[in-house]
């Protein structure tokens, strides 16, 4: 099985750009696991934390395709750096009188929290690392998930003190 890369890329926050990323994956025929973009503490810059499965020669020569793009200012494979990675997941769930205090329960244990709740459906945010959301994904299943949906994976690299 191929490994999964992550790739941290900073780029000029203008139009396009995530166009232009997406495209050269595309040309190259990867599929992105997960594409999660957003500015950074300095308003003119976009982080953008892409999973995808490529061995290590492959992403070096990303990274190096990557670099040519006018928009980037720094591409990183931080795969085998230590970072300090998290996901957000929402879901909805099927919640009525007889099943609440159980999901409750369960949402509690993962230390995740409900957010909206109505006579027949509650909507819980999780947030931490890949396996936590998706095991609180497969407790909930059988309670009847109605509607999903994940940011894919954001990453920083940690720095000594």
């Amino acid at each position: 099985m191929t490994p999964k890369r992550i790739i941290s890329i900073q780029v000029t926050n203008h139009p396009g750009i995530l166009t232009r990323v997406a495209g050269l994956f595309s040309r190259r025929g990867f599929n992105i696991d997960s594409i999660a973009v957003g500015r950074t503490e300095d308003s003119a810059v976009s982080r953008m934390t892409i999973v995808l499965e490529a061995d290590q020669t492959t992403g070096e020569q990303l990274i190096k395709q990557l670099n040519k793009l006018v928009d980037t200012i720094k591409v990183s494979d931080v795969t085998d750096d230590p970072t300090v990675e998290r996901e957000l997941a929402l879901i909805k769930v099927s919640a009525d009188s007889g099943n609440r205090s159980e999901i409750l329960q369960i949402v509690s244990i993962f230390r995740a929290k409900i957010v909206d709740v109505s006579e027949r459906a509650a909507i819980i945010e999780v947030t931490g690392d890949e396996s936590k959301v998706g095991a609180l994904i497969e407790m909930l299943r059988p309670f009847g998930i109605k509607e999903l949906v994940r940011t894919g994976k954001i990453a920083l690299v940690r720095t000594g003190n």
